[in-house]
């Protein structure tokens, strides 16, 4: 909701500034992420540039790092091997990154050939696991060449180290990108029964998207084999999907894809960034460290999966008791998750607590005319500024009294 600071309202010294990427590579830290890429999608230098910048910041902020580089000759898999070892080496292996690999000879070791066929029998399959994990105790990187696999055999073979390793996040690059819908529109979230019904008979050939079906079949199988999330994108936008709430692929995870919360004092810290990011953007009024504690004690977050914050607003009612309401403040919805119901849900959990807990209405106010609109999609309606809580009122700036438009829910019915 779009607000203009009062005169005295500042800026809550107690925000920081807010860094999307900090936001998730304290997620990724301590954890380990994997990256199964077409050898091909690093044949310019730009390419290697891009995906090197990315690990050396996953590397340097405690995350261990795999890469599953895989072609479809066989023959060309120690070729490609050597071309990754000169190039994609000596871009990640740099001062920062260096003294990560202390032992000697840990970076040579980081690179390795793989066989397409390792998951055929349990025998070579444990070899396969072991070669990794002991490569990774010498260095927190693993780049593993994958020779003969085409696109479906890369696939499942990323599928099938990240399941029996249990990796936090499985990242699929492919050229086309994240899944698209019907309409053209780019699909940023997935959860896993979406997944299912997508691969139901003749579903994915309605949708344009049969030869993405072996796709989405590991991604499935490996949220249920336990990695915690999928994300599906492009080399150019890997930086973008993993570090921004803007995204810009398609994210699967196996849980229903939006739950909402009441916040806990672990949530406050990630909220307060979220909160100064809306208002530098002007969708959020400035306000007072003292307001933000309010709303932060009052709040509800919305998450996408385990990890991603996708919302949050208040419900203030101590100001308003005589009239027994309560009033939604800072709603905001981060870019990524515009259109995908998230403030529609966080709006219908705070009505069912405020039925709860008794209240005779919620109301929101805002200049926003877009959040007018959504909240009458809610089934509030406009009323008169006497129609609110006079407290609502005090000390508050009359120039944005004129512009602004109030809307109430009635929560129990008069009687």
């Amino acid at each position: 909701m779009r607000a203009m600071a009062s005169p005295a309202a500042k800026p809550s010294p107690m925000v920081e500034a807010f860094d999307e990427k900090q936001f998730y590579l304290d997620e990724f830290r301590g954890r380990t992420l994997l990256f199964s890429i077409p050898a091909e999608a690093l044949g310019q230098d730009e390419d290697g540039e891009r995906l090197a910048a990315i690990v050396r910041e996953l590397l340097t902020n405690d995350t261990r790092v795999l890469i599953l580089a895989a072609t479809p000759d066989r023959d060309r898999g120690e070729q490609v091997l050597r071309r990754l070892q000169r190039r994609l080496g000596s871009l990640i292996f740099r001062d920062d990154t260096a003294p990560l690999f202390p032992q000697r000879g840990a970076r040579a070791a980081a690179f390795a050939q793989l066989d397409a066929d390792a998951f055929a029998t349990p025998d070579s399959a444990a070899a396969l696991l072991g070669t990794i994990w002991l490569t990774l105790r010498r260095g927190p990187l693993f780049v593993g060449v994958v020779g003969g696999a085409a696109d479906g055999v890369a696939t499942r073979f990323a599928y099938e180290v990240g399941t029996r390793l249990r990796v936090h996040k499985l990242v699929l690059v492919q050229p086309d990108g994240g899944v698209s819908g019907a309409d053209g529109k780019q699909l940023s979230f997935m959860d896993e029964t979406m997944l299912e019904t997508l691969l139901g008979a003749g579903q994915a050939e309605w949708a344009g998207l049969a030869d993405r079906r072996p796709t989405f079949e590991a991604v499935r199988a490996a949220l249920l084999g336990g990695v915690t999330s999928v994300n599906l994108c492009s080399l150019a936008g890997v930086a973008r999907e993993l570090f921004t709430y803007e995204g810009s692929g398609t994210l699967f995870t196996l849980a229903d894809y939006c739950k909402v919360e009441r916040l806990g004092i672990d949530d406050f810290e990630e909220v307060e960034r979220l909160i100064e990011r809306g208002q530098r953007e002007g969708l959020l009024k400035v306000r007072t460290a003292e307001e933000v504690a309010a709303m932060l004690v009052n709040g509800y977050g919305a998450t996408i999966g385990a990890h991603h914050l996708a919302g949050m607003c208040a419900l203030i009612t101590r100001p308003y008791t005589a009239e027994s309401a309560g009033e939604i403040v800072g709603l905001y919805t981060v870019t990524r998750f515009k259109g995908e119901g998230v403030g529609a849900r966080l709006v219908a959990r705070v009505l069912a607590d405020a039925r709860a807990a008794g209240l005779t209405y919620v109301f929101a106010c805002t200049t926003e005319e877009k959040a007018q609109v959504f909240f009458e999609r809610q089934g509030f309606q406009r009323v008169g500024h006497d129609a609110v809580p006079a407290a609502k009122w005090q000390a508050y700036d009359p120039r944005r009294k004129l512009r602004v438009a109030a809307l109430r829910y009635d929560v129990q019915a008069p009687s």
